[in-house]
């Protein structure tokens, strides 16, 4: 029987209702790892090198859809809980069409740019030609993959977390198998990862394009509407936390391998690329959860529903808290074997990789509760507070942590400036959700 938004959520249902989310966001993680996998082992440390120094930029501009997802269906949710399913289908169908407009805008932009671009962040000669490579062909596709990202949020608002789930499955798939037959079998290098990658976007983003234009058993469709500039930049303010996430992500990454370069050359970015490999497979576990909750929150939120708003807070921050537990011991018992999976080849990296993903894995005690505190906001339509989160964990704390911790501890005050950054984060989330408590009654 499908679970509904408006029902109270025991901890056997909110998992049931979030576990589609979370398998989706993990095996999402996943098939990115497997580009680098595929390059590391059978192009080279060089070429995972150049796509790793290339890769937050083209996540940078690929974030416009995490915005999009988030707020939209924030404000689609919040909608829902207040009894205008017709509305709630235009500003769904105003999200997709902004993120069509800004997907191509900037495709052209990106793919322009990505030369420069790469310069910029410090290639070096033996590295920008796969740079540039790489990053034209992933920006091309830039449309389907803001699409995608979109469409992961709202097929939870929708009530078909399995479909999404199915979505993700199939473009996974799509992606794992490409790699193999372009990098494996007819060795096209890093533009065969590209390629691979962007065919299984077109996968991912084109199938909600058809599902949701067609007549469907879903609470969204797509309908003739208006653009409202009104609401667009409400969704698009309240979503900002996730732009800002991803912005300051991609920076810091920049700056993560400009501080390797001087630190440890083209060995420190590919051992920072194997660690980011790891880190989007681990977060995606809380990314997940908190794609799952937020329409629930936004829903509850609209239909002033206060004790389920408080129901979700706790059960929310338990979780998170035991799953970030949980995690930093998997990561310290898996540091070895999954540096050993993607650089195993150079003793010398895998002794780096190893070492650098014991320290940073502590992060993870705190990572959970920083990025659920964050969506809770969004999902309540705060966006600046949820910016503000996302700002001073993702970008000050850390950017400050890895320009400052290197002159103490050296190579090592790089791997910990994550640590240092969460557990500042989580002292100005806990007190926000404090301080708050009273605005939206969920205490």
């Amino acid at each position: 029987m499908r679970i509904q938004l408006s029902e109270h959520f025991t901890y056997s249902k909110l998992f049931r209702f979030c576990l589609p989310s979370i398998v989706m966001m993990v095996f999402t993680s996943i098939y990115g790892v497997v580009d680098g996998l595929f390059i590391s082992n059978f192009v080279g440390k060089v070429p995972f090198a150049a796509v790793n120094l290339v890769m937050p930029f083209i996540m940078m501009i690929g974030g416009i859809g995490f915005m999009i997802g988030t707020g939209g269906s924030a404000l689609v949710g919040k909608t829902l809980g207040e009894g205008k399913p017709e509305l709630a289908n235009r500003y769904f169908t105003m999200m997709v069409n902004l993120s069509v407009i800004c997907g191509l805008t900037l495709a052209v932009i990106g793919t322009l740019l990505i030369r420069p671009i790469s310069i910029l962040l410090g290639a070096t000669d033996a590295m920008l030609d796969y740079c540039v490579i790489y990053g034209s062909i992933a920006l091309i596709f830039n449309t389907t993959f803001i699409l995608q990202n979109v469409f992961q949020s709202f097929f939870v608002v929708a009530q078909k977390p399995k479909l999404g789930l199915f979505v993700m499955l199939l473009a996974g798939f799509t992606n794992m198998a490409l790699d193999a037959l372009f990098i494996a079998v007819f060795h096209w290098g890093v533009a065969g990862a590209a390629l691979a990658t962007a065919l299984s976007e077109c996968v991912g983003g084109l199938f909600g394009l058809i599902y949701f234009l067609r007549p469907n058993t879903s609470l969204l469709r797509l309908v003739k509407t208006k653009m409202e500039s009104k609401i667009l930049l409400k969704a698009c303010g309240n979503g900002s936390s996730e732009l800002m996430t991803n912005i300051s992500t991609s920076l810091v990454s920049m700056l993560y391998n400009f501080q390797l370069l001087r630190f440890a050359g083209e060995n420190g970015v590919a051992t920072y690329g194997v660690l980011m490999y790891m880190q989007f497979v681990f977060n995606a576990m809380f990314i997940g959860y908190t794609i799952g909750t937020s329409p629930i929150i936004s829903y509850n939120y609209g239909a002033g529903n206060h004790s389920e708003l408080r129901n979700m807070l706790r059960k929310g921050l338990l979780i998170m808290s035991v799953a970030g537990c949980v995690m930093m011991v998997l990561a310290q018992t898996l540091a070895g074997p999954l540096a050993n999976i993607f650089v195993g080849y150079d003793p010398d990296l895998f002794e780096m990789t190893r070492h650098a993903f014991k320290v940073f894995s502590f992060a993870f005690i705190l990572t959970g509760l920083n990025i659920f505190a964050s969506a809770f906001f969004t999902a309540l339509n705060n966006g600046a507070i949820s910016a503000a989160i996302a700002f001073l964990r993702t970008l000050v704390f850390q950017m400050s942590s890895v320009l400052l911790l290197p002159f103490l501890f050296g190579i090592d005050g790089i791997w910990l400036a994550i640590i240092v950054a969460e557990v500042c984060a989580c002292i100005v989330s806990g007190s926000l959700i404090y301080k708050n408590r009273k605005r939206y009654h969920y205490a």
